[in-house]
């Protein structure tokens, strides 16, 4: 049954949450026809992050936007949480919604989570895109390593209760004053309300351990997601979107999915959160895409 918004929401969109896999995950629904589109977040993001795309691919689609577990208003996750238990969580989302295969859409840290939700249930799926996406096995470890610019929080985000001891109080500090603008190529792109929506979530006790999970997972799983990527598990179509970190979300699924058709874009001018610096283009880009996909697939 609907619920009310806990947050912020938009015009038209229908919030929900749903039990599965021993959970409740909350996810915001728009659009009622057109083939189905899944978009999962990244970090320190909540569904919000795609609040400016999801009108304009609803105007062809059914469009569903989740919290992870651990994140916004999803129930919060346990130290068995982790990316295998996330696309565990999404794939019976999926079956639950009863809307047939999905067009899956991830982003930054969600990337683990989709490839093996990709790879392990390839029924669910009907395409991938991948937005500044990395993958442990494939170079994302490096962003972990700060004697060589790693980023010093990745660390922090991946041992469990560390970020609730250091950032208690100060989320939105955290979200607004630093991971944005440090990553961000346009300015004002996330507003204070965007922060203080984001903030609100990850304020609750516990609520940066979904983050923990996702972090703890690109640092344990490399060896399994390789395994993963040389059965040629992905068979479905891709595509690659990158802003901010050029060529690289490209390069990973080019190696990780060697027996698909991968495809990409250059969103230009925009830094790490593409999807909330250039919604329009990040929208055209898997709208696009994905009526090529559905065309295949009728065709």
């Amino acid at each position: 049954m609907p619920i009310d918004a806990l947050g912020r929401t938009i015009s038209g969109a229908i919030h929900d949450r749903i039990a599965v896999n021993g959970t409740h995950l909350h996810y915001v629904s728009l659009g009622t026809s057109g083939s189905p589109i899944l978009l999962v977040h990244g970090f320190p993001e909540t569904w919000w992050a795609f609040h400016e795309v999801m009108p304009v691919l609803a105007e062809r689609h059914r469009v569903h936007a989740v919290d992870l577990r651990g994140f916004g208003d999803s129930d919060l996750a346990n130290d068995e949480f982790d990316s295998k238990v996330a696309a565990e969580d999404l794939h019976q989302l999926i079956t639950a919604l009863g809307k047939g295969p999905m067009h899956l859409v991830a982003q930054d840290i969600s990337g683990t989570t989709a490839f093996r939700l990709a790879a392990t249930h390839p029924d669910a799926i009907a395409s991938f895109t991948a937005i500044e996406m990395g993958l442990p096995g494939f170079g994302m470890e490096a962003f972990a390593d700060v004697t060589n610019g790693g980023a010093w929080y990745f660390g922090v985000m991946a041992t469990r209760g560390i970020p609730d001891m250091l950032l208690a109080g100060r989320e939105a500090a955290f979200v607004g004053d630093y991971m944005f603008p440090s990553m961000c190529a346009v300015p004002d792109a996330v507003g204070e309300g965007d922060v203080a929506e984001f903030a609100r979530t990850y304020a609750r006790p516990g609520g940066w351990d979904g983050a923990t999970g996702l972090y703890a997972s690109v640092l344990k799983e490399g060896e399994k997601i390789v395994a993963l990527a040389q059965s040629d598990a992905i068979r479905v179509p891709v595509l690659a979107i990158g802003a901010g970190g050029g060529p690289f979300t490209e390069h990973t699924m080019k190696r990780a999915a060697p027996g698909t058709d991968v495809r990409s874009i250059q969103i230009g001018g925009a830094g790490h959160y593409a999807a909330m610096e250039a919604p329009e283009r990040v929208a055209a880009a898997i709208r696009d895409f994905v009526g090529e996909v559905d065309a295949a697939r009728i065709a």
